[in-house]
């Protein structure tokens, strides 16, 4: 009983972390966020029509996140994965650093996690329009999966926060200022470093309770965005919800009997 309700909330954590990723990032769409012009010229759209384009892409987005929430079929995590690596990759190509791309890991991990759990990436069309069951149970092999997917992704997502620290990011900067420190480029070195420890950390040896730690952390040092703070805290709805998720497989994991455990030791 104890392991269904775990995978229930692994379940309800990954769902509503993907529907914070869609809302999120729709509102960028819909306030038409300056930034975006940048990656609608990569396809060679220029910037009048980008700004006519981006509210109609804002708007479908916080379709699929309310669809997400109200009915969760397949297609919607299926099309966050992809929509998700596509627009973390125009960062880098539109000449912004690579560590963009993966600090936005969670993005594109949480509904990859979800379908890991629900079954697999649906690979006939149909699939693609079944409900997600939130009651299924993965086997030993699915949660191993899981759990490696959830490792990697939080291990991205905390190195390519840290890395931009580390070459000092013009807006964590402007954070660190915003709070009163006198050294705000000797901050972000400190906290970039830590940040790519914990990286590490994760991917070599999680431990459930340093885990809530890094939860804590990510929620709370995504607040203080100089700009659309409330949007962008909501838009890494992705990186909460995987780190909570892994938080909550190894605990679904510890309560396998021990001969599963031996099976999925990692």
């Amino acid at each position: 009983m104890l392991s269904i309700k775990l995978q229930q909330k692994l379940h309800y954590t990954l769902r509503f972390a993907i529907a914070m990723c869609f809302i999120g990032h729709g509102a960028f769409g819909i306030i038409t966020k300056p930034i975006w012009a940048n990656y609608f010229a990569i396809f060679g759209i220029g910037k009048v029509m980008a700004y006519s384009l981006m509210p109609f892409l804002g708007s479908f987005d916080i379709l699929c996140g309310i669809i997400m929430l109200i009915y969760p079929i397949r297609a919607i995590p299926f099309w966050l994965l992809i929509w998700g690596i596509i627009t973390a990759l125009l960062r880098p190509l539109s000449g912004e650093p690579f560590a963009e791309f993966i600090e936005r890991a969670g993005n594109f991990g949480a509904p990859l996690a979800l379908l890991l759990l629900s079954g697999g990436i649906p690979l006939k069309f149909k699939e693609l329009f079944t409900r997600i069951n939130p009651d299924s149970q993965p086997n030993a092999k699915a949660l191993t999966q899981l759990i490696t997917c959830l490792k990697v992704i939080v291990f991205l997502l905390l190195v390519g926060h840290g890395w931009l620290n580390l070459i000092a990011k013009k807006s964590l900067i402007g954070q660190y200022t915003m709070l009163g420190f006198s050294n705000p480029v000797g901050t972000a070195q400190f906290v970039g470093a830590l940040e790519i420890a914990a990286g590490i950390a994760v991917l070599v040896k999680p431990f459930r309770p340093v885990l809530l730690i890094f939860l804590g952390w990510k929620i709370i040092s995504e607040l203080f965005y100089p700009h659309y703070e409330i949007f962008e805290w909501v838009e890494r709805g992705g990186s909460y919800g995987c780190i909570l998720a892994l938080w909550l497989s190894l605990g679904l994991r510890s309560e396998t009997s021990p001969s599963l455990n031996k099976l999925q030791a990692i």
